[in-house]
């Protein structure tokens, strides 16, 4: 029985790094980082909440919605994060909901008390 190699997952908002497993998907390793702010939905690649664009490494993709992802965009890097999983270190940025939502919390826990 050979092991799950593990990844480094870079997110450019906010230069944090997660581990993720390739039997993971990004969003389930994102996760992990516990805190709040990562914007979780259907999971199931329905509702879009979670797209992010891989900048750098390799992805293996489960089915993605059309209406979330096309298939141009798809090409120029952008996944669902709950559908992909990393064969690589990756470098990705969040973008749509999912940054908006992890750059707030980021400047949330930035801010110093007045």
């Amino acid at each position: 029985m050979t092991a799950t190699p593990c990844f480094s997952i870079a997110i450019g908002n906010t230069s944090e790094r997660y581990a993720c497993r390739g039997d993971q998907t990004l969003l389930g390793g994102m996760e992990q980082l516990g805190r709040k702010g990562i914007p979780v939905g259907c999971r199931g690649g329905g509702c879009g909440i979670c797209k992010v664009r891989i900048e750098a490494g390799r992805t293996r993709c489960e089915r993605m919605s059309r209406s979330h992802i096309s298939a141009d965009e798809e090409a120029e890097g952008y996944v669902l994060a709950c559908r992909a999983y990393p064969q690589s270190d990756l470098q990705l940025l969040a973008v749509a909901r999912m940054a908006r939502c992890i750059e707030r919390h980021l400047a949330d826990a930035t801010r110093s008390p007045t």
